[in-house]
């Protein structure tokens, strides 16, 4: 049964990332390695941007080694927070760096058919409306376009959400789709030729406050509108460590990720009302090639 997600407070989204913007780089090690590995899948895909949208670019890891890989393509960092832009800005050689952009991906800054490429790690699961998200996607992609990404599913810290459901009913840990929404999501938003499947991931920790303190630092603590609102009481958190410990193992607790990864094409067509609309410069084209 699909989870029933808690819409995400935008604002305290903001301000999470922003305060975590100056240690981010320290803890990002999932995120690096979840980056790394969508690029080995990237090198498969034949393709030459000219525009690349790096959407929640952070502080610019992947920015940096898109313009390394496709050197004549022009860079675009979009991050929901300044200060990690601050950071994005200050990677690479001064002829290579990323242009940034500070803004929402639910509402994008940019023209229509504007960009080649859109990689996307870890961001999408900020979105309140997947596919309105992926309609404001596949708008700012050109005809042909890519759209390579990661989010998370709903394993994704499941023994922590575990662990607070057995002190109280409130909403603790993020939401995530299931796989099988986000592609629905996709196909209803019009994008082509969907791809999705999952990788699962673990961290392990001494302590459960290893891993609050990592959520923490990155700017990935509870930013649903359903938190509690006050300070979480000693008894409470004390209740829940003790209801953590059923998962230790081998001596570790472990933090599981289900890690979503998908691609999907603009369509070379784009049906409107009253028929479809084709580029003038894709008439008598063969299709892009894609592999």
């Amino acid at each position: 049964m699909a989870e029933t997600l808690t819409a995400i407070d935008k604002q305290q989204v903001r301000r999470a990332f922003s305060r975590a913007a100056e240690h981010y780089d320290e803890v990002a090690v999932l995120q690096r390695e979840i980056g790394q590995r969508m690029m080995e899948r990237l090198a498969l895909v034949r393709l030459q941007p000219d525009v690349i949208l790096d959407l929640g670019a952070g502080t610019g890891v992947a920015a940096v080694e898109l313009a390394r890989r496709y050197r004549r393509a022009r860079i675009l960092a979009l991050d929901f927070a300044f200060p990690m832009l601050l950071k994005a800005r200050r990677r690479g050689g001064w002829l290579h760096r990323p242009r940034c952009l500070c803004a929402d991906l639910e509402q994008l800054p940019l023209r229509s058919g504007s960009v080649d490429l859109i990689y996307s790690n870890a961001s999408l699961q900020w979105s309140n409306d997947l596919e309105q998200a992926f309609k404001e996607l596949l708008r700012v992609l050109k005809p042909g376009g890519l759209l390579m990404f990661t989010t998370f599913g709903p394993d994704t810290l499941k023994e922590l959400r575990a662990a607070w459901s057995e002190v109280d009913g409130n909403s603790h840990v993020s939401g995530f789709p299931d796989m099988h929404d986000v592609g629905d999501a996709l196909v209803r938003a019009r994008f082509g030729d969907p791809v999705i499947d999952v990788d699962r991931m673990t961290l392990t920790y001494d302590k459960v406050a290893g891993l609050m303190r990592d959520l923490k630092v990155l700017g990935a603590h509870n930013v649903t509108q359903g938190r509690p609102r006050g300070l979480t009481g000693k008894g409470r958190l004390q209740a829940m460590e003790a209801a953590y410990e059923r998962f230790r193992i081998g001596g570790r607790l472990p933090a599981s990720y289900e890690v979503v990864y998908g691609h999907a094409w603009a369509p070379e067509q784009r049906h409107e009302a009253g028929g479809v609309r084709v580029p003038i410069d894709r008439i008598g084209r063969v299709g892009a090639q894609r592999s």
